[in-house]
């Protein structure tokens, strides 16, 4: 449990917000709605929850001004309640920054640059000509590749590998197991000699602001660089292919697929498992809701979906059936329409 403790009037000052109440009144922790006890605090970002409130005693509510009389405890009014709750969320977060100092257990090349108040783990490997910045966190069993630059501020969780040549920006979070800057997946058919690989030359750049899920897995370009733009959010378990470009605050959720040379624009939004194809473009401020297999451009912002729902599985297997004969059907509705 954290130990931090706030007032209610540093809480607001925090979040530069109008607050209601007890001042003084202190909490140490966040906590869930329906769970908050007095030295909790709590929020409601939608109407719909506003009822709960008359059953609950938190000792603090963020909500909305225009709900400020559904609760006469002490609150504070935000504009974007579930905003002000992620920005909480930083205040309280027990994590225990790792020690400035390098492990010696760690193997780090002499001719590798770490700035001030660089923190290397156990069993970190750190390569030749590698730069990073200062106030950079490098957890346990973390590899760096040679040439890499890491910027500063970064935070690299257990079991990081990075490959030569990758640049990772200022505030980059990347979770265990992931992988930045892998071959990409090239190869070239030979009657005689069989897949014939395609030499990876280009590499990875991450941006700044950015955050690399657990076990997502970044592969280098072959000619030209994969880029992953400034503020850009990337869930666990996504691949994205050599010479992917994904722009600027764009939001990938988990087992997302994006083939090679397939360019992303700024602001989209990406629900779990979306697959797209290669050598594709997709506009600024598109959505794809989760499951949506995507196979040609996108040039017009705007909401997309594909696949089927769940349906009660005696249905799907006859929807099934009836979708293999969609062609015959269109055929012989085409026909009866020239008949009349």
């Amino acid at each position: 449990m954290s130990t931090k403790s706030f007032s209610l009037a540093e809480l607001a000052e925090f979040l530069g917000c109008e607050y209601r109440g007890d001042a003084t009144h202190r909490v140490t922790a966040i906590a869930p709605l329906s769970d908050a006890s007095d030295s909790q605090i709590t929020f409601v970002a939608q109407d719909k929850y506003l009822a709960q409130l008359a059953g609950i005693s938190p000792g603090i509510v963020v909500l909305r001004e225009k709900h400020a009389a559904a609760y006469s405890g002490n609150r504070i009014l935000a504009a974007d309640p579930y905003l002000a709750y992620a920005r909480l969320s930083a205040l309280f977060n027990p994590r225990s920054p790792l020690s400035k100092e390098i492990h010696p257990t760690a193997i780090v090349d002499s001719s590798a640059v770490l700035a001030d108040g660089v923190a290397v783990g156990p069993n970190c490997v750190i390569g030749a000509n590698v730069r990073v910045g200062q106030g950079t966190e490098i957890h346990a069993g973390t590899v760096i590749g040679e040439a890499t630059i890491v910027g500063d501020n970064c935070r690299l969780y257990p079991r990081v590998t990075l490959y030569d040549r990758v640049t990772i920006g200022d505030r980059v979070t990347v979770h265990s197991g992931a992988v930045i800057g892998a071959d990409g997946f090239g190869f070239a058919p030979s009657r005689t000699d069989g897949w014939v690989k395609i030499e990876q030359l280009a590499s990875v750049r991450i941006g700044n602001n950015v955050e690399i899920g657990a076990n997502t897995t970044i592969d280098r370009g072959a000619l030209h660089d994969t880029v992953v733009e400034d503020g850009a959010i990337i869930d666990n378990l996504v691949h994205l292919a050599h010479g992917v470009s994904i722009g600027e605050g764009t939001a990938i959720a988990a087992c997302v697929g994006i083939a090679g040379s397939t360019t992303v624009g700024k602001n989209c939004l990406l629900g779990g498992a979306v697959g797209i194809s290669g050598h594709l473009h997709i506009a600024d401020n598109t959505q794809f809701h989760g499951g949506t297999v995507v196979t040609r451009h996108v040039s017009e912002p705007g909401s997309y979906a594909s696949a089927a729902p769940m349906q009660e599985v005696r249905a799907w297997r006859r929807n099934s059936v009836r979708y293999t004969q969609l062609d015959e059907m269109a055929y012989r509705l085409r026909k009866l329409e020239k008949e009349q």
